[in-house]
């Protein structure tokens, strides 16, 4: 996973942050491009302005154990929510990212999924 040192004003994990960061370094801009929100009352952290029909969520066992919930469930109904609303709801596993992240946020932003709520 890249961008290891998270700064103090930082309100959201660490995968989070090397998404925001990731989206940042391909010329993403947060409050224009996306909103990111860690604390949204529906759990989807990354909302697109710019496609308005994306958002990004991580989801896996170091991001649940960072924030402190297993977000298993909320997930797919979040995941079904956004579906009915015409929004492509795209969860990144925070392994993958430790893997490879600018692959897999590029698979996010092309709408390919997958994490194993992707089918």
């Amino acid at each position: 996973m890249t961008s290891r040192n998270v700064p103090g004003w930082w309100q959201g994990t660490h995968p989070e942050w090397v998404v925001f960061n990731t989206l940042q370094s391909r010329g993403i801009r947060p409050n224009q491009d996306f909103i990111y929100n860690p604390n949204s009352e529906d759990g989807i952290a990354f909302r697109f302005i710019n496609p308005r029909d994306l958002a990004i969520n991580v989801t896996g066992l170091m991001h649940s154990y960072e924030s402190g919930m297993d977000g298993s469930g909320r997930n797919f109904v979040n995941k079904q929510q956004m579906i009915g609303l015409g929004i492509h709801l795209i969860f990144i596993e925070d392994v993958d990212l430790q893997q490879d992240a600018n692959y897999y946020i590029n698979e996010a932003l092309e709408y390919r999924d997958h994490s194993h709520m992707g089918g």
